[in-house]
């Protein structure tokens, strides 16, 4: 190997153990290793940068602004609601809702499906008496799944079809040609989790169910028009199983309704009185279960409107007056919806009738613009967002999965290619408003956007380095009393245990050029090892870090590491071997 090549080598071993280290991130992580081989001369500045040029990096910027317009829209909780029904036995439980989760992650990026369905699945699954760790792994997994049965399903898949476009030009990938592999590891993946879970996995308390020390208010809320809990009982809505939160009596028609029973009928215009943390408010939203109080119903009509935590400071002028008096409504075009203070919740029966004082805690409805606005207001000690609080646009729900079902078609159909298509609908959404500017440039994961550009550096670093070369030399040498079978082993094996130390993305950039070299020596062609590649790095089932929506259920599980491993390690082993097996069967 020319010096070169161990310099290139030394950087990638020396990315690959920060990266698992868990150091730095992969964005920070594959920068500097682009960085130090632009200094040592190894690569070009457009060599080290013409992954932020390729359309795969463009495609996922895309991809991110549709699935937010599909989120902001509440399509995928609509979705989950109406799939998820009351299955009679665990096994049953987890086929609904894993086969609707893959199907949604064959379409829309994982992250944004998990992070809907998290608080949906871990509501539902107490509701129907489920350990909710026994259905968060395999929801991760699904959508992992899931993401393998077409080309946009993961960015992954978009990352080594832009790395092999750029080594063979004349490539072609459709967007449903991987399903030949990803549906039959969905099918064996989802039949192993259901068969196999309830003995691997461990009933756990996760963070969710530890939210005692959280603050806590008492808020009303109202039943809106056109909510999907109208004609359900208290306990088929869900609103027994609220994370957080406890419905203790509900307000109809002048009567007041106290310790309601579970079979009670919600009607339009109920008005609910919750006490529970801020996050129970936010999953009420998303039910058109909306805040109703003496001051939400005359502030500024606005669509665009959230919900902001706010400190009152030491020597603010709201100090000493009721809500009403110090006219917060009129002033700040916000109103106040609960206040919790030193630990306890307000309870007056009016939210204008509570005197505020020095480090309440106020609970606002506001417009987005609030925090921001109100940082340096000395009023105020402290001002937050609370996450994802803006209601869904229900309306437009439908306008969404339009344009996500035309951009499918027209890609499927050839009618314009994957990066046409993916831009054409990010539009669509903006202009139909199923999404705002602000809320379609934070839908962007720019950390992921930068760590896939920079990989593209260090695949040409590989390649025009001779690393490639010798590496796929050892790896054929070791191989070769195997066949090319033996080869297809041991470059999967190797994508895949890569893939759960420095997460997906990082191991196909990295493993694309040395397979793709191997390959070649082999005879295999560009086509079946590039799906090879995308479904071995995609698969990262045994570690938490692997892949982010492992991570993202990682906390409301209550898991451990070792979960991960005993469930997702011979997952990931049986994946392989159906992969293998079909590549060599239909390509070898």
């Amino acid at each position: 190997m020319t010096g070169d090549g161990w310099i290139t080598v030394a950087v990638i071993v020396g990315m690959v153990v920060v990266m698992a280290a868990n150091l730095a991130g992969p964005d920070l992580v594959l920068i500097a290793g682009v960085t130090i081989l632009l200094l040592a001369g190894i690569i070009e500045p457009a060599d080290a940068f013409i992954g932020f040029s390729n359309p795969a990096v463009i495609t996922i910027a895309a991809l991110f602004v549709v699935a937010a317009g599909v989120k902001e829209t509440g399509g995928l909780d609509l979705a989950g609601r109406v799939v998820l029904g009351r299955p009679r036995s665990l096994a049953g439980g987890q086929l609904r809702m894993m086969f609707p989760v893959a199907a949604l992650s064959a379409f829309l990026n994982n992250t944004p499906v998990v992070a809907m369905f998290v608080p949906l699945v871990t509501s539902w699954a107490r509701r129907c008496h489920f350990s909710v760790s026994l259905m968060l792994l395999p929801l991760s997994y699904a959508s992992i799944l899931g993401g393998t049965c077409t080309l946009i399903g993961t960015s992954t898949n978009l990352v080594v079809a832009g790395l092999a476009k750029e080594w063979d030009p004349s490539i072609e990938f459709g967007i449903f040609e991987i399903a030949v592999l990803g549906i039959p590891a969905l099918a064996v993946g989802v039949m192993f989790i259901v068969v196999t879970s309830q003995w691997l996995l461990k009933d756990r308390r996760g963070a969710l169910q530890e939210l005692g020390r959280a603050r806590e208010y008492t808020i009303a809320m109202r039943v809106e028009k056109g909510s999907p809990v109208i004609g359900d009982s208290i306990e088929e809505a869900g609103l027994r199983s609220l994370r957080g939160v406890y419905l203790y009596e509900i307000e109809r028609a002048g009567r007041v309704l106290a310790a309601v029973p579970p079979t009670t009928v919600l009607r339009e215009g109920d008005r609910l009185h919750f006490t529970g943390v801020v996050d129970s408010v936010v999953d009420l939203r998303k039910q058109r279960i909306v805040p109703d109080t003496d001051q939400v119903d005359k502030i500024t009509a606005q669509r665009d409107r959230m919900l902001v935590e706010a400190v009152i400071g030491a020597h603010s002028s709201l100090s000493g007056q009721t809500v009403r008096q110090s006219r917060f409504r009129t002033i700040y075009d916000a109103a106040i919806l609960a206040v919790h203070r030193q630990g306890v919740r307000v309870t007056e029966t009016k939210v204008g009738d509570i005197r505020l004082q020095p480090g309440d805690v106020l609970l606002i409805e506001s417009h987005p613009g609030f925090a921001a606005a109100r940082a340096r207001d000395p009023n105020f000690a402290l001002i937050a967002e609370v996450e994802d609080s803006a209601p869904p646009r229900h309306d437009r729900a439908w306008i969404a999965a339009v344009v996500l079902f035309l951009m499918v078609l027209v890609n499927a159909t050839g009618v314009l290619n994957l990066m046409t298509a993916s831009l054409s609908a990010a539009a669509m959404m903006l202009l139909t408003r199923c999404l705002t500017g602000e809320q379609a440039r934070r839908s962007v994961d720019w950390t992921v956007l930068i760590a896939i550009a920079a990989a593209f550096g260090i695949a040409v670093a590989l390649q025009k380095s001779g690393a490639a070369d010798v590496i796929a030399s050892r790896i054929i040498d070791f191989a070769a009393p195997f066949g090319s079978v033996g080869v297809l082993v041991a470059l999967y094996t190797i994508t895949a245990v890569l893939a759960g130390l420095v997460t997906t993305k990082a191991s196909a950039a990295l493993m694309f050029p040395i397979a793709a070299t191997a390959a070649q020596a082999q005879g295999i062609g560009l086509l079946p090892i590039s799906y090879m590649t995308m479904i071995a790095a995609a698969t990262a089932f045994s570690t938490p870090i692997g892949f982010q929506t492992n991570l993202m259920v990682y906390g409301p599980g209550g898991y451990k590491y070792t979960d991960f491993m005993r469930l997702g390690l011979p997952l990931q082993t049986l994946v392989g071997i159906v992969t293998v097996t079909i590549i060599a069967a239909a390509w070898l």
